[in-house]
C-alpha cells in the first residue's frame, strides 16, 4: 500500500482553511493508503513560540485531526519532535540540498520580508526538514496546498540527488495530491489573500473554536459585491469575494463551483449567505465542537500522541539505519 505523510503547524487558531486545504482529506485518504499526520512543531519554533503555547497547540491539531475523523487506531498522529529521525535526517539533506535551490524557495522570501538578515536558519532550511519529514517514512504521496507545491518539488530534487550521489534508489519520488475546490480558502474579508490566522480581524477567518453562532455571525459579515452570482465559473475570475464564497460552498457540499453556480445562477447575496451559513454549521459546527470536547481531556490527546510516536519511530528507524549505512556513518 501506498504511504501518505502530511503535517499542520501547531501555531494555534486552527481555520476553515486549514479543514478544507487539508485535515478534511487526510480522513478520506484513510481508505486508500497507509497515513502519517503530524503535529509539526520543530517547524513552529522557526519563529519564536511561547512554550506553553507551543504544547497546547500541539495538543489543538491533534484534537483537530480526530474530531475531523482520523482513525488513531488505523492512522498514525504524532508530534514531530517526538521521533529523532526528522532531525537526524533533515542534517543530512542540509548536505545534499543546494543552497542555490533553497535561495528560490518563494515562501522563505515571502515571511522573511525585508528582514531575512535577521530570520532564523531554521526557517531558510525549512524545505530540508520538510523533505526529512516525509522521507524518514519513504513516503510515496503528500497532500499539499498551493503554498507548498514549491517545497515538494525540492522534496523530490534532495531524494534524486541522494539516490544519484550514493548510486542507491533510498527514497522515492514523491507524487503530490492536490484536491479539488477551495483548496486555497481565502479571508472573508479580502477575497484576494489567503485565510490565515495571523490576519489581525478575526472576522477574516471561521476558526475551529468557533461556536454556531460565530460561524454564522462570520458568514453573515463576510465581504461580498453587489452583482448576482453568475452561471458561469469564468465570470468570477475578477470578484475575488464572490468566488471565495462559492468555493467554501462547492467545498463544503462537494461539488464543483459550477455545480454550484448551476444552482444559484441570478441569486444575489442575500439569498447565498443564509444557504452558505446552514451548511458551513451543518458541516464544520461539529467538528469543532468535538475538538473542543477532545482539548477539554489532555491525557487522552497525549495518550494518543504517545502512541503515534512509538509508531512512527518504529517506522521510521530502519530507514535511518539504510541512510546512515549508505552515507558511511559507523553503527552505534
Amino acid at each position: 500500500m501506498s504511504r501518505i505523510f502530511s503535517g499542520v503547524q501547531p501555531t494555534g487558531n486552527l481555520h476553515l482553511g486549514n479543514y478544507l486545504g487539508a485535515i478534511r482529506n487526510f480522513v478520506g485518504l484513510q481508505k486508500d493508503y497507509e497515513c502519517i499526520y503530524c503535529a509539526v512543531d520543530m517547524h513552529a519554533i522557526t519563529v519564536w513560540q511561547d512554550p506553553a503555547d507551543l504544547r497546547s497547540n500541539t495538543r489543538e491539531v491533534a484534537a483537530a485531526y480526530l474530531a475531523a475523523g482520523v482513525d488513531p487506531k488505523n492512522s498514525i498522529i504524532f508530534a514531530q519532535s517526538t521521533v529523532p529521525a526528522h532531525a537526524e535526517l533533515a542534517w543530512i539533506f542540509n548536505c545534499v540540498a543546494r543552497l542555490g535551490w533553497l535561495n528560490r524557495m518563494t515562501q522563505f522570501k515571502e515571511k522573511a520580508g525585508k528582514n531575512r538578515e535577521n530570520a532564523s536558519l531554521g526557517l531558510y532550511a525549512y524545505p530540508s526538514l520538510m523533505a526529512a519529514d516525509i522521507l524518514a517514512y519513504k513516503a510515496t504521496h503528500v497532500p499539499v496546498g498551493e503554498d507548498q507545491k514549491q517545497h515538494l518539488e525540492l522534496t523530490r530534487d534532495i531524494a534524486q540527488k541522494f539516490n544519484n550521489d550514493y548510486g542507491t534508489d533510498t527514497f522515492p519520488i514523491v507524487e503530490p495530491l492536490i484536491f479539488g475546490e477551495a483548496t486555497r480558502v481565502m479571508s472573508l474579508r479580502d477575497g484576494s489573500k489567503k485565510m490565515s490566522k495571523s490576519d489581525p480581524s478575526d472576522y477574516s477567518r471561521i476558526t475551529f473554536t468557533d461556536d454556531r453562532d460565530a460561524i454564522a455571525l462570520k458568514l453573515r459579515k463576510a465581504r461580498t459585491d453587489a452583482d448576482p452570482l453568475p452561471d458561469n465559473e469564468k465570470d468570477l475570475e475578477d470578484r475575488p469575494e464572490a468566488a471565495n464564497l462559492v468555493g467554501i460552498y462547492a467545498a463544503l457540499s462537494e461539488q464543483t463551483r459550477q455545480d454550484v453556480l448551476k444552482e444559484y445562477a441570478g441569486a444575489q447575496f442575500s439569498t447565498f449567505k443564509p444557504a452558505l451559513t446552514e451548511l458551513a454549521v451543518d458541516k464544520f459546527g461539529p467538528v469543532g465542537e468535538e475538538m473542543k470536547r477532545l482539548m477539554d481531556d489532555p491525557a487522552h490527546v497525549d495518550a494518543i500522541l504517545k502512541d503515534g510516536a512509538e509508531r512512527a519511530s518504529a517506522l521510521a528507524e530502519p530507514v535511518m539505519k539504510e541512510v546512515k549505512e549508505t552515507v558511511g556513518f559507523l553503527a552505534p
